[in-house]
């Protein structure tokens, strides 16, 4: 089994976000970002990201196309937003993402990056992570203090299952109940839209 971190670079200054991820050797980051770029936290934005990665002796891949959790195509939205994981699972542009993720995994100490610091809500947890884990992979998430959490603890830390009805992370779901917890829909979905 090889182990995969997680980190979100929520509003962290740049130092703050390079001492995480010297505190935990991490020399790869894969961004999963669907779009790369912040408003609130530009310093994360794609091309100065990756070069302050390339300085600190980083690698820096995208694979947002693939693996980001805001896809282009309605079809892997509900009616209210929601992103549908399990559609998205069986994308085989995500599946490629998947494998070349997977391939780097056992050679390097690799964070997958998103922007949210809480993965308990974070696509690079609910579905990322599943699948990863599904492979046989351990996830530990690196949180804003610097400390690691499993899934397991961040599901205990909520006392209950995760919300808008989406049970423990490794229970079964069918394709349609797999979803992001929030709307997450690029653009407004109409009430009277027929998408599933």
């Amino acid at each position: 089994m090889s182990t995969v971190y997680t980190i979100g670079h929520s509003a962290h200054t740049w130092e703050e976000f390079a001492g995480l991820l010297a505190g935990h050797q991490v020399n790869v980051i894969v961004d999963i970002r669907s779009a790369p770029y912040s408003r609130f936290a530009p310093q994360f934005d794609r091309e100065g990201l990756q070069r302050k990665l390339t300085e600190s002796g980083i690698k820096y891949i995208f694979l947002g196309a693939e693996l980001g959790g805001r896809p282009a195509d309605p079809a892997y939205y509900d009616k209210n937003g929601h992103a549908l994981y399990g559609r998205m699972k069986s994308d085989p542009a995500f599946m490629k993402g998947i494998e070349r993720l997977e391939r780097g995994i056992a050679p390097f100490r690799v964070a997958l990056l998103c922007g949210e610091e809480d993965p308990a809500h974070c696509h690079r947890r609910l579905l990322v992570g599943r699948v990863l884990a599904e492979h046989g992979h351990e996830l530990l998430h690196i949180r804003a203090d610097g400390r690691l959490q499993t899934d397991a603890q961040i599901t205990a830390e909520s006392g209950k299952p995760l919300e808008s009805g989406q049970p423990a992370l490794f229970a079964e779901l069918d394709e349609d109940q797999w979803r992001s917890t929030a709307s997450v829909s690029r653009k407004k979905v109409p009430a009277s839209s027929s998408a599933h």
